[in-house]
């Protein structure tokens, strides 16, 4: 309770700062209205998957890729990772079209490999959101097309195709801020401050703030917490389960 109240204080003094800067009103305080899920690693448990998918498909275009290194990329457009990667590893750009390949082939291996299962705590998590009247959103770098059909079925009671983004969806994937600005516009033209960010990956936590918005991480996979909290995440949680049994005091932080 104390380090949500400490963190809600930090991020409303950034706020109270930037509108000074800015000539602002200087009222702006954190009230949030809907809470912005990344999906890998975050709803589901599918990044060990995808660190062997992107691992064996990189190797068949001669590309080096660690799992940790799948770890640490996660949360970007799989395209922009492809031609990040090329652009190190041969001394080349190439097209949006060129990684299209690749990445397809990266979809086609991850998708032979079975559905990873929802984390414990998602559904209970989903349901106090709703029942404290906010909005569910996803946001997600991926552009699988199956595995967004798969969150719209698994998450029908909390939303519906319209409030998932998509890597179709942006020009600027994660780290940049465009993902979730988007995110905000579909849960209701909401400002930074009335939104929360759940997300697991240092790219995605980076968009996350970039945004402006209150960002929660949760370390599921295996990289330091010092990973997230240096890209400025205001919370940090072990599980998605663990976030969802102090959801309540988070609410009562926030409170009128």
């Amino acid at each position: 309770m104390m380090n949500i109240s400490k963190a809600i204080k930090a991020y409303n003094k950034q706020w109270q700062h930037n509108a000074v800067a800015s000539q602002g009103t200087g009222d702006r305080a954190f009230s949030p209205h809907a809470v912005l899920f990344d999906m890998d690693g975050v709803l589901y448990n599918s990044m060990p998957h995808h660190a062997v998918a992107w691992q064996e498909a990189m190797a068949r275009f001669d590309l080096d890729m660690t799992a940790a290194d799948a770890y640490a990329t996660e949360g970007a457009r799989g395209i922009d990772t492809i031609r990040m990667f090329v652009k190190q590893q041969k001394g080349k750009e190439i097209s949006i079209e060129e990684a299209q390949k690749i990445y397809d082939v990266k979809t086609e291996i991850f998708h032979s490999m079975g559905e990873a299962p929802i984390f414990d705590g998602v559904m209970p998590l989903m349901q106090k959101i709703k029942a404290c009247g906010m909005r569910v959103c996803i946001v997600t770098g991926s552009g699988q097309k199956p595995l967004i059909r798969r969150v719209a079925r698994d998450f029908k009671a909390f939303l519906t195709e319209s409030d998932i983004v998509t890597a179709y969806d942006v020009k600027r994937g994660k780290p940049h801020p465009d993902p979730y600005l988007m995110g905000l516009e579909r849960a209701g033209d909401l400002r930074p401050w009335q939104g929360i960010v759940v997300e697991n990956a240092p790219l995605g936590v980076r968009a996350g703030v970039a945004a402006k918005i209150f960002t929660v991480a949760i370390n599921s996979g295996p990289l330091p917490d010092r990973a997230l909290l240096d890209e400025g995440a205001n919370l940090l949680y072990a599980t998605i389960a663990d976030f969802c049994n102090d959801w309540e005091n988070l609410a009562k932080c926030c409170a009128p």
